[in-house]
């Protein structure tokens, strides 16, 4: 069966309210608090890498579900605007569609509020077989905010490895901060690229750790945690801010330093990252161009407030590239 999409991206879509920077602590009591920018916008970290893998020039589908309502309506024509096909966009009769909330800070860092209205009834029915099995690639994001998908998620990646896709997985963060469902490593086995950032590499490894051993042990730096998730069976791909980024296939890490940024706002960042890796990979690049590429999508994207806005085309991620010294077509 010939390929119908390069990318398959299954997991959370929904509005994002983007208020920043507070540079004070959230203030209860009825108090007001002003900020300089607000900002209604698409989110959900596998919406956002579907539109950076849509901008870098792959055929993408969008797989999941939203509610009957206007958020909804308003995540499927912001996807549709950004060229990815929302026909296995599922609409739910009975459940609203998620909506985040994130304030921003000045150094970079944010809180996020998520309502998740549809993520909780989002599961495999959701995921068109046919898209599945003719895809190039399938990523699938937000694990934990996605109980029923994940627990499918062995059964459907290794269902599209079956038919040659391959595969990828970024969990983003656990609310819960339990971080090890019975599924993980299983998830990981039928994995090709994990995709976390600094913080979930660290959070991950020790929960499988402790699931193997009972001990708890936390590792004894980033290297040794993408070490231990590449044991489970991906390469393991880990985004750590301004440092950059390190790959590991549970042998050798690569590194690299990323390309100088000045960001507006970091959300959606580590997400245009995954797109970029996604797209190099899928282009033939070797590991460490695609680290480099997936570095420079990631830290592109921050020239603007919000996920999307900003997102590089492969012209532009290249050109970034190349000006720092690194040549990759």
């Amino acid at each position: 069966m010939p390929h119908t999409f390069d990318l398959l991206v299954i997991g959370d879509a929904n509005p994002d309210i983007v208020l920043g920077p507070l540079d004070a602590p959230l203030a209860f009591g009825q108090r007001e608090q002003l900020v300089d920018t607000g900002l209604l916008t698409l989110g959900g970290s596998a919406a956002i890498m579907a539109c950076g893998a849509a901008a870098l020039g792959l055929e993408v589908a969008f797989a999941g579900r939203v509610g009957d309502d206007e958020s909804g309506r308003f995540v499927r024509t912001a996807l549709n605007a950004r060229g990815v096909d929302t026909a296995a966009l599922r609409v739910d009769p009975g459940l609203p569609t998620p909506l985040t909330v994130v304030v921003t800070r000045g150094d970079g860092d944010r809180t996020i509020l998520t309502s998740p209205g549809t993520l909780t009834a989002t599961g495999p029915d959701d995921v068109p077989d046919e898209l599945l099995t003719s895809s190039r690639h399938v990523h699938a994001a937000s694990y934990f905010l996605l109980p029923e998908l994940a627990a499918a998620l062995p059964e459907l990646l290794g269902r599209a490895r079956a038919h040659s896709a391959t595969t990828s997985l970024d969990t983003n963060d656990d609310p819960s901060g339990r971080w090890a469902p019975a599924a993980l490593a299983a998830t990981l086995a039928v994995t090709d690229f994990l995709l976390p950032n600094a913080r979930e590499a660290l959070a991950l490894a020790t929960a499988l750790t402790t699931a193997a051993d009972g001990t708890g042990r936390s590792p004894a730096s980033l290297a040794d945690a993408a070490r231990t998730l590449a044991a489970h069976g991906p390469l393991v791909v880990v985004k750590d801010g301004a440092e950059g980024a390190l790959a590991h296939d549970g042998r050798t890490a690569l590194r690299t330093r990323g390309i100088a940024a000045r960001p507006l706002d970091t959300v959606g960042a580590g997400d245009s990252f995954d797109a970029g890796f996604v797209a190099a990979v899928l282009r033939g690049l070797p590991t460490a161009a695609a680290l480099d590429l997936a570095a420079a999508c990631g830290a592109l994207s921050t020239r603007a407030h919000g996920g999307t806005a900003a997102q590089p085309t492969w012209d532009e991620a290249t050109t970034a590239l190349a000006r720092d010294g690194k040549n990759h077509s």
